[in-house]
C-alpha cells in the first residue's frame, strides 16, 4: 500500500483501514504499510507521534498504532507488516523506528526496529543524521507466516547492507519486505537499483512500501513502491500517486530460478565465511528489551 501522510493521526489510520479492507476485498492475504505510516516525514515530528510499546502489552492510550494494527489485521484476516512506526525509547528520551507485524487474528507475531540508521551528506542532495535522535536495534527481523512460510522485514536504509538480506535468506526466507520512505534524493538513484540487486543476490521476491509523494513535508518521499521477482525483474511498481500495489508472490518462481542459475549450491564456503553462520540473534515474537 502507497498511501498519502497526514498530519492527523485517528486519520491516517482510518486512511490506512480502509485501504487494507480494499486490498484483502481483493485477495490479499499479506499486506504491507510504509515507514512512518503513522506520523508525518520528519524528526520534528517524533516526539508527538510516537508510540510507548513496552511494558508489553502496552498501554491503548500510549499505543493507540498497535491496537488499530491489531484491529486491522484481525477484521480482514490478513498478516498485516505494519510498515514502521516511531517508538518512544524512555531509557534513552530517543526513539525507534519499529516495524509490528499482526497475524489474520490480530496477534503480534513480531517487532523489528531498524538496525542501521541513516547518516549520510550528500553534497547537494540530502543531510540527515538519525542517530541524533533514533537509536537502532540489534536484532534481525526474520518472522514465520504459519500459512506461507518466512519473510524478513527490515526498514528503508537496511536494504543498503546486503549481509541482512543474505542470512535471512539462508535462514529460509522467501521474500524481504522493506517498508521504506526514501527521499527522492536517494530515491530517483538507487531505489530500483538496491532492489533488483537484494533479489538479484538472494534469488527471491523483494518489496519495497513507500508512502505517496506528499510535497508539504520536510522530507519529499520518493514513492514508487514496488516488487522484484526473483530473477531480479521489477514486475509491479507505483508511481508517486496513492495506490494499492499487487502482486503474487509464486514459490515456483523462487524453485524455478534457483535451478536455473544455482548460486546457492556453488558457494564456496571453503574459500570465503558464510555470514549466516554463527549466533544470530533474532526478534522473538513478541515486544521486549532490545
Amino acid at each position: 500500500m502507497q498511501p498519502v501522510e497526514g498530519s492527523d493521526k485517528a486519520e491516517i489510520l482510518k486512511n490506512a483501514a480502509a485501504h487494507v479492507a480494499k486490498a484483502a476485498s481483493s485477495g490479499s492475504k499479506i499486506i504491507v504499510l510504509p515507514e512512518y505510516f503513522n506520523s508525518p516525514f520528519g524528526s520534528q515530528y517524533l516526539p508527538e507521534y510516537a508510540e510507548t510499546l513496552l511494558p508489553s502489552p502496552p498501554k491503548q492510550d500510549e499505543a493507540p498504532t498497535f491496537y488499530a494494527l491489531s484491529t486491522i489485521a484481525a477484521e480482514n484476516k490478513v498478516y498485516l507488516i505494519g510498515g514502521s512506526i516511531p517508538e518512544f525509547n524512555p531509557q534513552t528520551k530517543k526513539h525507534y523506528n519499529t516495524s509490528l507485524i499482526f497475524d489474520p487474528e490480530g496477534n503480534l507475531l513480531a517487532a523489528y526496529r531498524k538496525a542501521h540508521l541513516f547518516d549520510v551528506d550528500i553534497p547537494g542532495r540530502v543531510t540527515y543524521y538519525e542517530s541524533e535522535y533514533l537509536d537502532s536495534g540489534n536484532k534481525l527481523g526474520l518472522v514465520d507466516l504459519p500459512d506461507y512460510g518466512k519473510i524478513a522485514v527490515a526498514i528503508c536504509y537496511d536494504i543498503r547492507f546486503p549481509e541482512l538480506a543474505t542470512i535471512a535468506t539462508r535462514k529460509g526466507a522467501f521474500a524481504l519486505i522493506y517498508p521504506s520512505a526514501f527521499p527522492i534524493a536517494t530515491g530517483s538513484i538507487h531505489w530500483r537499483l538496491l532492489a533488483q540487486a537484494r533479489a538479484l543476490d538472494n534469488q527471491l521476491y523483494v518489496v519495497l512500501c513507500g508512502p505517496a509523494r506528499d510535497t508539504r513535508g520536510t522530507l519529499v518521499a520518493w514513492g514508487h513502491s514496488l516488487v522484484v521477482d526473483p530473477m531480479a525483474q521489477v514486475v509491479v511498481e507505483a508511481e508517486e500517486k496513492e495506490t494499492i500495489v499487487e502482486w503474487e508472490l509464486d514459490p515456483n518462481e523462487i524453485e524455478g530460478t534457483r535451478k536455473s542459475i544455482p548460486v546457492s549450491a556453488q558457494r564456496r564456503f571453503d574459500i570465503y565465511p558464510d555470514v549466516s553462520a554463527g549466533t544470530i540473534q533474532f526478534e522473538d515474537p513478541k515486544l521486549e528489551e532490545p
